[in-house]
This record gives structure tokens, sequence and C-alpha cells, in this order.
């Protein structure tokens, strides 16, 4: 039940990649409008994600998390009716806001209703559904859009979450409600500039960056925002986020860590399987199976990290699976048109594996030096900053590729002359018979075609220098000394 749950918010994450350019179409979107079919519900998620603890001490874990299940379900519901992409982005936000409780929550339960001595292996599992999930929804949501349509990828949710709310229900305790205080002010100004400044990393290419005045708006409000809130945790004693977590640089390094990943993870998956279907033209399902290779690297991983964790320094693992996912991302900037399906499965199944070695013993170490009375908010924090990273890493992606896009595009179409290609001359053109408009129509599509691959390209080789910049970060954490266990975070 709790795991049901937990796989439906995560697969939701990454679902809908694949049946994105059928979602353009029906919805009469453009490619960077119906982004926010994915960043909306990331977003929306990490925004509520701090108000999750507040939440489960107001109604009790019980209501909340069979509420939420409710919650998500029915918005599952309005995603397959929605006739217009800004009720898809409506619908998606409630989605985000109530998949947001489920996650912190579920790893709570997994860590209160196992013994100690199982707590690592239960922590395990669950890393592996928040892990597999995002590489998985691409799979499922290829077979449901090719064998259904593209709104089952959300009415699958109706039966898991119908059967998780009603065990929710039965088997989760009724837990007395207990009164704090909320931080109104800071949550209030940590939505406002995370809000703004996705709003601007969405809007940035459709209105020419800052040429526009909206752009500056945003740009303002997001750094007034964020400024001020820094200055509100540091000097108010009940902020949303405790001011003492900063000062822990195992804690600061793993945040900052899993931010990048959790901006490869995400973009990683959202870019391979509609690329797959946008220029490569494959079906819908074939491109979904070809991210498989990658959840299943990402088991793998995670198997053998919970393993080695009372083996050998976790930060000997972090640093291998930071090294593959370099490899990984190296390769796949080789990626061609004329390319078969070896190098995406290969490179998908090194980079699963490089994922899985890093996550397990990243989020250990991260919560390792803290007090137990911080790992609360720590690990709020901890799956906040994935959030983002994830939502980040989407718009800017997006944005990088209709930018290099126009780029390429130029630069390509400065070669095709009737110098380089001697038959774009109108006149031989129409003794063999053809149509010149049609031949420079076709060559201008081809042209486009490349210019896109070329922004894919520089997209992955941006990746790889964000997997780069996390090997530094490894040496800051403090391990632990030979022999001693793992220490694991409070789940409270």
């Amino acid at each position: 039940m709790i795991m049901a749950a937990t796989l439906m918010v995560v697969l939701d994450s990454t679902i809908a990649n694949v049946a994105l350019p059928h979602i353009q179409s029906s919805l009469s979107a453009t490619t960077e409008s119906v982004s926010w079919v994915l960043t909306s519900y990331i977003l929306a998620s990490a925004i509520a994600m701090p108000a999750t603890g507040f939440l489960s001490d107001l109604l009790g874990r019980r209501r909340l998390f069979t509420g939420a299940i409710i919650g998500f379900t029915a918005s599952s519901i309005a995603c397959g009716l929605a006739a217009s992409l800004p009720l898809m982005v409506a619908a998606r936000i409630v989605q985000g806001m109530c998949g947001a409780c489920l996650v912190p929550m579920s790893q709570a339960i997994m860590y209160d209703i196992n013994p100690p001595h199982k707590h690592v292996q239960a922590m395990t599992i669950w890393g592996m559904v928040i892990m597999v999930g995002p590489v998985a929804g691409p799979v499922l949501g290829g077979w449901l859009t090719d064998n259904f349509d593209w709104r089952w990828v959300f009415f699958i949710n109706v039966p898991i979450g119908i059967g998780a709310a009603v065990g929710s229900w039965v088997m989760l305790t009724n837990d007395a409600k207990v009164k704090r205080n909320f931080d109104l002010f800071g949550f209030v100004l940590l939505a406002l500039g995370l809000s703004a400044m996705q709003l601007l990393l969405d809007r940035g290419v459709t209105l020419d960056w800052f040429d526009a005045l909206e752009i500056w708006i945003e740009l303002a409000v997001a750094i007034s925002a964020f400024w001020v809130f820094i200055i509100h945790i540091a000097t108010h004693e009940d902020a949303i986020l405790p001011r003492a977590l900063f000062a822990d640089r195992n804690f600061l390094a793993a945040l900052l860590a899993t931010t990048i990943i959790g901006g490869i993870l995400i973009a990683g998956a959202a870019l391979v399987a509609p690329m797959m279907q946008r220029l490569l033209g494959y079906p819908v399902l074939l491109a979904g199976l070809l991210t498989a290779p990658r959840g299943a690297g990402t088991m793998i991983g995670m198997l053998i990290a919970g393993r080695a964790s009372n083996l050998i320094d976790p930060r000997i693992t972090i640093l291998t699976g930071i090294l593959l996912l370099v490899v990984s991302l190296w390769m796949m900037t080789g990626f061609e048109l004329g390319m078969d399906q070896s190098l995406v499965i290969l490179s998908g199944t090194i980079q699963g594996l490089g994922l899985g070695l890093v996550v397990l013993p990243l989020n250990l170490l991260a919560l390792a030096t803290l007090p137990a009375v911080l790992r609360t908010e720590a690990a709020s924090l901890y799956s906040l900053a994935r959030s983002i990273g994830g939502s980040v890493a989407i718009s800017v992606m997006t944005a990088l590729i209709a930018s290099n896009t126009q780029t390429s595009h130029a630069d390509l179409g400065t070669h095709v002359t009737t110098t380089s290609a001697p038959f774009l001359t109108v006149g031989l053109l129409e003794r063999a018979g053809f149509q010149g408009a049609q031949v420079m129509q076709f060559i201008d599509a081809e042209i486009n075609r490349q210019a896109i691959m070329i922004a894919y390209i520089d997209d992955y080789w941006v990746m790889m220098w964000a997997a780069i910049f996390i090997i530094p970060l490894v040496a800051i954490l403090k391990g632990r000394k030979s022999g001693e266990p793992m220490p694991m975070p409070d789940g409270h």
C-alpha cells in the first residue's frame, strides 16, 4: 500500500514524457509551453513539500496520507479529461501538491514499521522505488499511449489510488494531532521565489529573455524573495528551515550534489524518449522501452550500494557512481540521426548504474552528522532540493534545445548554397522535373532535424559537465570509520 502510493507519485514525474508530442497535438500547445505538463507537477511538489511535517502534525498521519492519495487520484482524472493546456497544468499542480505529502511520509512510515536491523534494507527498497519510478515512467507511458490513448497515462492512477487510499485508511494508525506553529511567512517567500524562478526559465525562450519586461519582473521577484528568505532563516528562531542545518558541511555538500543529481535523473529521462520519437521516428512504446535499461541499471546500482554500505567508505561508492554518470553522458554526446539502438541501451544502462551507486550512500551521508532533532527538516529539504533540481533542469534543457536549434539551423543553412550544392539552381531543378519550392522545403526540414540533434547533444554536454562538478563535493563529505555501521535518518 505504502510503496504503491509512492510509486504512483514518482511515476507521474516522467510518465507523460513520451506522450508529450501527443498531448501537444491534442491540446494545440507549442513545444515550449507543453513542457509545463512536466515542470508544473515538479514545481508544485517542491513548493508543497516543506509543509508536509506541519500538515501531518495538524491532521494526523492517516488523514493526511489518505487525503493526499484521494486528491492525487482525483487530479489524475482531471488531467485525463483536460481539454486545454491551462486545465491540464492546473490539474498537474494539484497532483504535485498532493504527491509532495506522499513521498516524505512514505519514507517515515517505512522507517517506523521496520525494526532497526532492517532499516538499511527498508530504505534501499524505498530508494529503489524513488529512483526507478522516473525511469520506468516513459516505458509505461509509451505502452499506454501506443495501445490506448495518452489520457490513459493519467487514468491508470485511478485503480491504484483507490486501492492505496482504502489500504492506508485501514492499516495506518489514527495518531493524535499535535499543535505547532507554522512559518507561513517563510513558506510564502519560498513558494514565491520558486514560482518566479520557474516562470523566468520557462517563459524566457518565448519572450526572448531580457528583451521582455516580464522576465525582468520575474527575475526581480525571484531574487528579492530568496534574499528575504535567507535573511528570515538566519534571524527567525522558528523558521521553516532551521539555520543549524546549514552549519553542517556534510549536509550542505550533499544538498548541492542531490540538486544536480535530481536534474540529471529527471531531465535525462525527459529528453531521451521524446528525442527518439521526434528525430529517429521510433514509435511511442519502443521509445519508452529503450529507457528501461536505465531503470534496470539503477536497481542494480542501488542493490550494490546497499550491500557495500557497511563494507567500504561510502564516498568511494559515490565517486564510482559519478564517474559512471560522466562516462554515460559522454557516450550520449555521440548520438546521431543514423545510430541504432545499441548506444541508447548501453549509455542508459551505465547511467542507471551510476545513479544507483550515488543516491543511497549520498542520502545517508547527508544526514549522518546531523543531530536527531534536525533530521526530519533535513530530509524534507533534501527532497525539496532534488525536486527543484529536476524542475530547473527540465526548463533549462528545454530552453537550450529551443535556442541552440535556432543557432545551429542558421549555421547549417549558410553552407547550403548553389555553390556547395549546384543542383539547387532553379533551371536544373525544373529540367529534372522537380518543383524548386518542394525541394527547398525538404532540405530545410532535414537541416532542422540536424539542428535539433545538435541541440540535444549540447544538452548532454551540459549535463556531463554538471556531473563532473559533483566530484569535488565528494571530498567535502565526511566519511565513516572502518567497520562503523552506516547511519540512518530518523523517519519521524
